[in-house]
């Protein structure tokens, strides 16, 4: 795989310093590598200390009967990678709503070093809420995030938003009729 390079701003936030300085650095040549392309963008290598070639592949469903989703988002997944030079260390498909925050093989996937770049299909395969958060988490780790199908349409991700929550209300709602209905059940076979 070739040498890999990264835009003057995505730079400066990995450095934590404004654009700005970052491009009074470019143009004193203190950034070794990095040249201007014939779009004036101003490119600049990736450092050999992190390696964001390795990925983790992360693939997620809310219900069993969308496994064959599952399968399909999965493999869409590693084709990607496979096709973009990345090294695939882990490949993890879940079962889980996007509105639980504490999904077991996810956690595990975000405790693992092997990896540098998380790679998921759309952002709320990831999460439905809270994703800007787990994208700064794992920036201050060094690694990155990679969304493949990102919606430019606010519109539709606030409609998807709203409908995540109406569901997981109505969810949460269901679950606690159903339990009361459990308990008045074995309340009255006690009698």
């Amino acid at each position: 795989m070739g040498q890999r390079y990264i835009k003057l701003s995505e730079y400066a936030k990995n450095k934590s310093i404004t654009y700005r300085t970052a491009w009074g650095h470019f143009k004193n040549n203190k950034i070794k590598g990095a040249y201007k392309d014939e779009m004036s963008n101003i490119l600049v290598p990736l450092s050999n200390d992190t390696d964001y070639s390795k990925c983790a592949c992360y693939a997620r469903v809310s219900s069993n009967n969308m496994k064959d989703n599952l399968l399909r988002q999965q493999e869409r997944l590693n084709t990607f990678a496979n096709a973009n030079g990345y090294e695939i260390t882990k490949s993890v498909k879940e079962i889980a709503s996007g509105m639980n925050d504490n999904r077991k093989k996810l956690n595990k996937l975000l405790n693992d070093d092997s990896w540098n770049t998380l790679i998921v299909e759309h952002k709320d395969r990831l999460t439905r809420f809270g994703f800007n958060y787990i994208k700064l988490l794992l920036e201050s780790k060094n690694k990155k995030i990679l969304v493949i199908n990102e919606s430019n349409e606010d519109k539709t991700d606030l409609m998807e938003d709203l409908i995540s929550i109406i569901y997981s209300f109505s969810a949460r709602m269901y679950g606690l009729r159903r339990k009361k209905n459990k308990t008045e059940i074995i309340n009255f076979l006690e009698k």
